[in-house]
């Protein structure tokens, strides 16, 4: 039997490669892909400055993947790779290393756009899937930099779809994540999730463990989301986000109760923005604070507690609302102050500053 005849064994379809190795039609695909697709994966090390006990500064490296999506050198990867990094690199899959310059980043959904130079050298770049033809149990492989061990491949299937993670704690929720068995570590993070097409259907961003190590449950920041922010941070450097220029605290019952506010729970006021949505809504911040055991607490400001038909509880509560609309669009505010329930209509606009750390 010559190199390019197909073998039939047991029912199972195997396939002759070029050095006389066999592969099954599953194992086949997974070398295809990883040949296909391993040449657009990078590896990231991204060096930060960090103060020692003596506060010498030490610099500090840290490694992630990304995957190249342009040709012309523009990289995705996770923000928590870059971080606040002075001095970012791209080793390519074939070892050649490469200074690369922060284009764009995003914290509140953990992406980041970096680019290299090729200087003429064509690069591989993968093309985005189609969210829809996503489906539970499909095959998916995950290529990366676990542990720092460049350019290797991990197999498992799609666990389930429509998961929400938090990149931080005060970060809005990131929708339509792709749970997956797919074995990803520390270093894998920012690399790429395929189809067995070969298609990017998601960034390996975060593991559920309780060990510290891969447990079966990955996440993947998906497609959907990738073709909503990458665009924009190419263009902008930034996720250009409505505000409502206020900043809040969430408080139980408990302690709206010591203040004579009669909501059941609710974000207190504590900074307006002058000229910000609430500014020109007439809401108000807090102006003292009221001890209450160990803690100091803010007193007498506005309580949102439903923003339209949705509960407000705490400032996740806010910044997951206003995450789903646009600069421009209305939104009714009800709110305490003191007793008295009112309401407010606020148009939202883009912030003044984009760095700004408010809601």
């Amino acid at each position: 039997m010559n190199s390019k005849q197909i073998t039939i064994l047991f029912g199972l379809t195997l396939f002759t490669c070029q050095a006389g190795a066999a592969y099954l039609a599953d194992e086949k695909n997974n070398v295809d892909v990883y040949r296909k697709a391993s040449a657009a994966v990078v590896n990231i090390t991204a060096t930060t400055l960090q103060r020692d006990f003596f506060f010498q500064v030490i610099p500090q490296k840290g490694l992630g993947s990304g995957a190249i999506i342009r040709s012309d050198g523009y990289i995705l990867t996770n923000e928590h790779v870059i971080g606040q990094s002075s001095d970012v690199e791209v080793t390519l899959s074939d070892k050649s290393q490469y200074p690369a310059k922060v284009i764009g980043h995003d914290p509140d959904s953990d992406l980041a756009i970096i680019k290299i130079d090729p200087k003429g050298k064509k690069l591989t770049a993968l093309e985005f899937a189609n969210w829809d033809s996503l489906a539970v149990g499909q095959k998916v492989l995950a290529i990366g930099n676990p542990f720092g061990l460049g350019g290797s491949l991990s197999v498992g299937i799609v666990s389930s779809l429509g998961r929400d993670i938090r990149a931080g704690a005060q970060s809005p929720i990131i929708k339509d994540v792709i749970q997956t068995d797919a074995a990803i570590n520390p270093g894998n993070s920012g690399g790429p999730l395929l189809d067995s097409s070969g298609k990017l259907i998601g960034i390996n961003a975060q593991i559920y463990s309780q060990s510290g190590g891969n447990e079966g449950i990955g996440f993947a920041i998906s497609v959907k989301t990738l073709k909503k922010i990458v665009p924009e941070l190419i263009q902008f450097g930034q996720v250009l986000r409505p505000w409502l220029g206020m900043e809040g605290v969430g408080l139980p019952q408990q302690l709206l109760a010591q203040q004579g506010i009669p909501a059941v729970h609710g974000v207190m006021l504590v900074g307006v923005y002058e000229g910000g949505p609430a500014d020109k809504g007439g809401l108000r911040a807090a102006t003292k604070e009221l001890v209450y055991g160990f803690r100091s607490i803010p007193y007498g400001g506005d309580v949102i507690f439903k923003l339209d038909n949705a509960p407000i509880s705490d400032v996740r509560d806010i910044l997951d609302y206003i995450a789903e609309k646009k600069s421009g669009e209305s939104i009714t505010v009800h709110y305490y102050r003191g007793k008295t329930q009112k309401t407010a209509t606020l148009k939202l606009t883009f912030p003044p500053n984009v760095e700004a750390k408010s809601l």
